[in-house]
């Protein structure tokens, strides 16, 4: 994978980000790999850190983040540690893991330098809150892109519902509810990603990008991506997943004729039903938001309510803890989850909101 090849990488360490320059490139490497990556707020910090000292040095012109292993970029944040905090805690240490990540990713997403996300391989949750956020974000054969939230009792954050909210008709309502991961050729429909490289051909990207402009390194290595299936999908998703209400988008799946629609259905079935009907509301807020940073703002006050409802530690633990791949759901059924209870996720939080301000976003590409 990426982060094997990258010069100056240093094999073995114990930093769980590891950060160097060459030539007019500065390199982040996620280094968690028997992880898979996953972000902890230390993690988060030390990115944020390195790209104040690069935003500010001329001598940088092109920001690339890896990941270290042969799995993926990051398998997301640390749920494990979420699970204990909103176990035994009261919350305070994933609220404000939360706090730095959701602003991390909003930076990304104005930072005012190329930053070049290699999404190759495993990228889901919190990690395509470090990827697709960026100005260049490259897709390979083996990329897996997913917000997989709904399966843990969870709703996709980092931003997600503003990118799956732009996605074409309601392909990102259907990622967004199943949570089911995308390739390549996906990925660049449903734009969650910009560019296609066989992986083979990133440890040469990545070392050309310390001495080349991006675009010119993107003209040597960029390619067609392989076909995928969401655009042959349209016909049912985007008819099915219009519904106003999550028992409504269930009952069109099930009807409908397609048996990767009912399959969907059967999806849907069991993930968390709350979680369900939260993520098609915050769906729903993203594509009426002007703004990522309204968006970001909404995530976190259903992030912190998550922490006490009873289906986030539930799910981590069958999904993560205890792995034996039976949650119980609580309420069970989407019957009974309320809009009362829904509407409960989005109560504004007083001091504790996140308030990130929207910027100018009519500034042009940084390179």
């Amino acid at each position: 994978m990426t982060g094997a090849h990258e010069p100056g990488a240093v094999p073995g360490t114990d930093d769980p980000v590891l950060v160097h320059t060459e030539g007019h490139a500065a390199y982040l490497t996620l280094n968690r790999p028997r992880a898979l990556n996953a972000l902890t707020h230390t993690m988060v910090r030390r990115i944020d850190s390195a790209l104040t000292a690069w935003e500010h040095d001329p001598a940088v012109k092109t920001v690339v983040v890896t990941g270290a292993g042969e799995r993926g970029l990051c398998a997301g944040g640390d749920i494990r540690a979420i699970h204990d905090d909103a176990r035994n805690g009261d919350g305070t240490a994933s609220k404000a893991f939360w706090r730095d990540e959701y602003r991390l990713n909003a930076r990304i997403a104005r930072y005012p330098k190329p930053y070049v996300a290699l999404m190759d391989g495993i990228v889901m949750g919190g990690g395509v809150g470090v990827s697709a956020h960026g100005s260049v974000r490259i897709a390979t054969e083996r990329s897996r892109i997913a917000m997989p939230e709904t399966g843990i009792g969870f709703v996709p954050d980092v931003g997600g519902t503003y990118l799956l909210a732009l996605a074409p008709g309601e392909l990102g309502t259907h990622l967004a509810l199943t949570g089911a991961p995308v390739g390549a050729g996906d990925a660049l429909l449903c734009g969650l990603s910009d560019h296609y490289v066989p992986s083979e051909s990133l440890p040469r990207l990545v070392q050309d990008l310390a001495h080349a402009p991006v675009r010119e390194v993107l003209g040597r290595y960029v390619r067609a991506a392989p076909p995928g299936s969401l655009a042959v999908a349209r016909r049912w998703i985007d008819a099915c997943y219009s519904a106003d209400t999550v028992e409504e988008i269930v009952g069109r799946l099930l009807d409908h004729g397609d048996s990767a629609a009912k399959e969907a259905a059967e999806t849907l079935l069991g993930k968390s039903p709350t979680a369900l009907k939260v993520t098609l509301a915050a769906m729903r807020g993203a594509r009426r938001s002007s703004s990522l940073e309204k968006v970001l703002d909404e995530e976190y006050r259903v992030s912190c309510a998550a922490l006490t409802r009873p289906d986030l530690v539930e799910g981590i633990r069958a999904q993560v803890i205890d792995k034996d791949r039976d949650p119980r759901w609580s309420p069970s059924t989407l019957a009974e989850v309320t809009d009362a209870d829904v509407a409960r996720f989005f109560a504004p939080l007083g001091e504790g909101e996140l308030e990130l301000t929207a910027p100018d976003t009519t500034q042009e590409a940084p390179w």
